[in-house]
């Protein structure tokens, strides 16, 4: 009994430690792909600068170049603000992200600046689903279309947390619940931690597969 004791713990042990590197290699990702999209931004400051000040005696022309600056400006400001800082943080990292794969995203969201809810929770539910969302679509191949949607608002006095993707082939189902397609074996431990947080406040899930799409709405009393 106390070998199997060990064994058992040994190897929950090890499915943390992967899902812990899991997380990591993630956050890593996130923060490289936020470093790449600084450095794009110091190199068109940069040539903005040059083009500028070889523009500085025709003031005609330096307004037209500025008023075409602002409007690419306006055009490329993709971040959401939802009303609460740690959201903000955590949907953002993850829509950089996403886009930088090439997956088409379509995300609106409005979250009350304060929660009875635990933000950290809250975030936790939000990165896994996007993270599930995401490695979805990087299973499909480029050819086909590769879309994320988020909506996240109140509803009848509760967050209600809608993300769909698009899928390639059958989604894996085991009775009610799905089952990830992902080879690694601390992969559920996501979808696991989602469901505990809703089931800690009372919550509702529902997950859906119909033709090319999965889609996971969450429902927290607030």
């Amino acid at each position: 009994m106390g070998l199997m004791n060990l064994l058992f713990g040994r190897m929950i042990d090890r499915r943390i430690a992967e899902y812990q590197n899991d997380l990591i290699t993630k956050h890593c990702d996130e923060v490289q792909n936020i470093y790449r999209t600084m450095r794009g931004w110091r190199h068109d400051y940069h040539n903005h600068i040059q083009t500028l000040l070889a523009l500085s005696g025709d003031e005609v022309k330096s307004r037209e170049y500025l008023l075409n600056l602002n409007d690419d400006l306006t055009k490329v400001d993709t971040v959401l603000k939802t009303g609460n800082v740690m959201v903000d943080a955590i949907l953002n990292s993850k829509l950089s992200l996403i886009n930088s794969k090439n997956i088409k995203v379509n995300a609106k969201a409005v979250v009350p600046p304060e929660l009875k809810l635990s933000e950290i929770d809250l975030c936790v539910i939000i990165g896994n689903l996007l993270d599930n969302a995401m490695e979805s679509c990087l299973r499909q191949s480029e050819n086909e279309e590769r879309f994320i949607r988020v909506f996240i608002g109140v509803l009848k006095n509760q967050l209600y947390i809608s993300v769909s993707n698009s899928v390639g082939g059958k989604v894996k189902k085991s009775g009610k619940n799905y089952i990830s397609s992902k080879n690694s074996e601390t992969h559920g431990f996501g979808l696991m931690r989602v469901d505990r947080i809703a089931a800690k406040y009372d919550g509702y899930i529902n997950r859906q597969n119909e033709e090319g799409v999965f889609a996971t709405e969450v429902m927290l009393p607030l």
